[in-house]
């Protein structure tokens, strides 16, 4: 278990009104915080300030973007002589006609199963080891076609009346829509990025400490069983890593009516400095349901320590509503 050696508060600036508790984190002992700070306490109070140059929640769209092809020059065009073809029967024209590729045909299906989880399938024979964008109510993430053009996966539903669009980078793709009734019977925060950002989800439920039974993440992740049977939340995480720069998702699922506990669950947004990320800005959104109605979002871009604080974690708070579940 990587948690946790020491923490070190970050400075940060804001540029909307809200707070967030954001500092940096390795292992634990235990301190009391610094007068002001509003968020967890500190576990290394005598470990050095980092200065984090700039964290910017905007509301900003999170958008899955694409290279436009280079313009071609442009080319002088000169009269040809003109060629007179011979006149062809109507079995040419057929022949001719049969020659031409067919015309790619993509078929998209989803269906509602178990914690309001959706099974979502792609038929695209024709587009095999392609890669693809799934949207979904703000939700977007990147797959990948197997060598039959398809693929089998299951996303957890944002809104009760589920569509789901999936898109191909030439332009093509298919739409699938489902209802989704169970969906009132849960809670869903959702965590979306682009690359190899370090980025993670964390939910400690009722007060539970970092790597025990109560936090999850996707270190442990559990699966949906846990909401289904009122245990606890689940982690869903979506997105082909293999996919260079691709959308990546988590999103965490908690019953409205767990079979045990109560109080709080807290949220946080994390990530790791490393070689990948540090001394550079990275972006993400949040979004957030409860029971499926209205979805709020936040975008956040972070500025990244310089690499020698690489091993540390970024911790922000307040990105998200905590959820509260009152004892049955």
């Amino acid at each position: 278990m990587r948690y946790r050696k020491e923490i070190i508060m970050a400075a940060g600036t804001l540029t909307c009104a809200v707070g967030i508790g954001f500092f940096m984190q390795q292992s634990t002992s235990d301190a009391a915080p610094s007068a002001d700070y509003a968020g967890e306490a500190l576990i290394n109070a005598d470990a050095s300030v980092l200065d984090v140059e700039e964290i910017i929640l905007t509301s900003a769209d999170f958008v899955e973007s694409y290279v436009a092809p280079k313009a071609e020059d442009v080319v002088a065009l000169v009269d040809t002589p003109e060629k007179i073809m011979p006149p062809a029967d109507e079995e040419d024209v057929l022949a001719s006609e049969e020659t031409f590729a067919p015309v790619c045909e993509i078929t998209a299906s989803a269906r509602p199963i178990a914690a309001a989880m959706v099974n979502l399938t792609l038929d695209a024979k024709c587009l095999p080891n392609e890669r693809v964008t799934v949207h979904h109510k703000g939700l977007l993430f990147s797959q990948t076609t197997d060598d039959n053009g398809e693929f089998d996966i299951t996303v957890p539903a944002m809104t009760k009346d589920a569509t789901f669009v999936v898109a191909f980078t030439n332009g093509e793709g298919a739409v699938a829509q489902t209802v989704v009734d169970e969906l009132a019977d849960y809670d869903r925060v959702a965590l979306q990025w682009k690359g190899d950002t370090g980025f993670e989800l964390h939910a400690r439920e009722f007060g539970a400490e970092y790597g025990s039974e109560g936090h999850v993440w996707s270190g442990a992740s559990r699966d949906l069983t846990f909401a289904v049977t009122g245990q606890g939340g689940f982690i869903s995480s979506l997105g082909d890593v293999t996919v260079a720069d691709g959308s990546m998702a988590e999103v965490y699922t908690f019953p409205k009516t767990p079979a045990q506990g109560s109080g709080d669950v807290f949220l946080s947004v994390e990530a790791e400095v490393a070689k990948n990320n540090c001394g550079l800005e990275i972006e993400a959104q949040t979004l957030q349901t409860k029971s499926g109605n209205d979805i709020t979002s936040r975008s956040l871009t972070v500025s990244v320590p310089d690499c020698d604080a690489a091993g540390n974690f970024l911790v922000l708070n307040n990105l998200f509503e905590n959820l509260k579940v009152a004892s049955n």
